[in-house]
């Protein structure tokens, strides 16, 4: 199906403009803190702070950050889709303790928003569940609602009817018969929103209970929004329709309204919502890349880190070594890395190889394409927490020998563990997506690689020619040396 015959029987759009979600959340008071499932979740919004750590400094800096954007937000990395459930509630329940105590001493509301994969993949309903029973423990309200809102229009991700829908080569498709639905760790079978939210709550919300926000309530504007958010028994999942951005925006000024009237709302959310709810407009794309003075100086080439595994991401990656010959290609072997007998061998050969390859120019590094699966999810989450550490070790050992120029990590789990453990990057502002609403670029505030252009690209959006354009902006083709070869 492609999208025109999907919205044949939809109303227009509304007019609801991002300045006026802004001005009714200023009038509201309260500062956004997104808990980020994966980095990538930044690639809507422009201007804001990250944090991958929740030290009392660390957000004392986010929110004075924050705040001097024009609605308060700020994002803190939790990467609990790389977590087992385990570990994820105990980081969640870590970061909205400590981010709860952080406003309390600036005197400051917090309302938060969980932010997870647009196709339904992530730890729900378990982060939710964390966070409102930290609000209750802390002596605040438990949420009045949880808005279900997945839409990311930019991607082509749609929710119309309370169906999810993603794209496909071959046009709009049910999510649920997605390779998306299949993954290992986090896979679903329904496209139906209640019916996914029955699923992944194992019967405790019944689909019936589930409340529908369809398009058609949605695009008669935000009092129409706020009426059925209104109208939900409290506690409900709130299943919310969205094709256009302008359809967040419209949930987003009701919400305000909402939320200006005392009401807790909790979030679930793709990373579009986000924007939405902050009140912004698409921010420009970053065209030109400013590098300061040490890193304009530095003779070595760019990184670029690929860890996904989708088809879309293999097809990316050729894409940029064919529009790029002079790229110099390095690989780490998957089953060797996952071998005690093997690992520190294959790690230092690829290390060497990086470096040598820097010096020349621009480097991808790529896990191999093989994949190597375990016998259940959590297994599966242990051998990609293997993988992803040999990935950040070679990072770390390169940026010690030879910081690259730029870099550009594919993959949610890979763009974190990169940032964190191979850049040392506790701090960060997003300067803006160098895709429109999908690629996001940050300038690194601390650490070994601060001032290095640090690009986050998710491992299933963009088209074919979508990594070969992040990096030809970060280093123009004329900068590039002959052609080094390929190993």
């Amino acid at each position: 199906m492609d999208v025109e015959e999907l919205l044949a029987d939809a109303p227009p759009e509304s007019r609801t403009t991002a300045d006026e979600v802004a001005q009714a959340l200023r009038a509201a008071g309260t500062t956004l803190v997104v808990l980020d499932d994966d980095p990538t979740g930044t690639q809507s919004v422009a201007g804001l702070p990250v944090l991958t750590r929740w030290e009392p400094d660390d957000l004392a800096w986010a929110l004075a950050e924050g705040s001097a954007a024009a609605v308060g937000a700020l994002y803190v990395l939790t990467n609990s889709r790389s977590l087992s459930p385990e570990a994820t509630a105990a980081r969640t329940r870590e970061v909205v303790r400590a981010a709860l105590a952080a406003a309390g001493e600036r005197g400051e509301r917090v309302t938060f928003l969980s932010r997870s994969d647009s196709t339904l993949r992530g730890h729900f309903p378990l982060e939710t569940d964390v966070v409102a029973d930290e609000l209750a423990a802390a002596g605040l309200p438990r949420p009045d609602l949880v808005l279900l809102v997945p839409a990311f229009p930019d991607a082509g991700r749609v929710t119309v009817g309370g169906t999810h829908w993603t794209r496909e080569a071959g046009g709009l498709v049910p999510v649920g018969e997605s390779e998306f639905a299949a993954d290992a760790t986090f896979g679903y079978r329904a496209s139906w929103l209640p019916e996914w939210v029955q699923e992944k709550t194992s019967g405790r919300v019944r689909a019936e209970d589930v409340v529908a926000c369809d398009l058609a309530v949605v695009r008669r504007g935000a009092d129409a929004v706020a009426a059925v958010l209104r109208a939900a028994a409290p506690g409900a999942v709130v299943a919310v329709d969205a094709a256009a951005q302008s359809d967040l925006l419209v949930v987003a000024l009701a919400c305000a309204a909402l939320e200006g009237e005392g009401r807790t709302l909790l979030y679930r959310t793709g990373p579009a919502f986000v924007r939405a709810r902050v009140g912004q407009d698409a921010p420009a794309v970053v065209e030109d890349v400013a590098l300061p003075a040490p890193v304009t100086r530095s003779h070595a080439g760019g990184l670029v880190v690929v860890g996904s595994h989708t088809g879309l991401t293999t097809r990316q990656r050729d894409a940029l070594v064919a529009a790029r010959p002079g790229t110099r290609v390095v690989e780490l072997p998957v089953p060797a890395v996952v071998d005690d007998d093997r690992r520190a061998r294959a790690l230092t050969a690829a290390v060497d190889d990086v470096v040598a390859g820097l010096a020349a120019g621009d480097v991808l590094l790529q896990t191999s394409r093989e994949r190597v699966v375990a016998g259940d999810a959590e297994g599966s989450l242990a051998l990609a927490r293997s993988v992803s550490a040999a990935v950040v070790e070679v990072v770390a050992r390169v940026l010690a020998e030879r910081a690259p120029r730029f870099v550009v990590a594919k993959g949610g789990i890979t763009s974190h563990d990169v940032a964190v453990r191979g850049l040392g990057i506790a701090r960060a502002v997003v300067r803006g997506p160098m895709l429109p609403g999908l690629v996001s670029l940050w300038e690194p505030a601390d650490g070994p690689a601060e001032g290095v252009p640090y690009a986050v690209f998710p491992g299933n959006v963009g088209d074919e020619d979508g990594l070969a354009e992040v990096v030809e902006r970060l280093a123009p083709r004329r900068e590039q040396p002959a052609a080094t070869g390929h190993r």
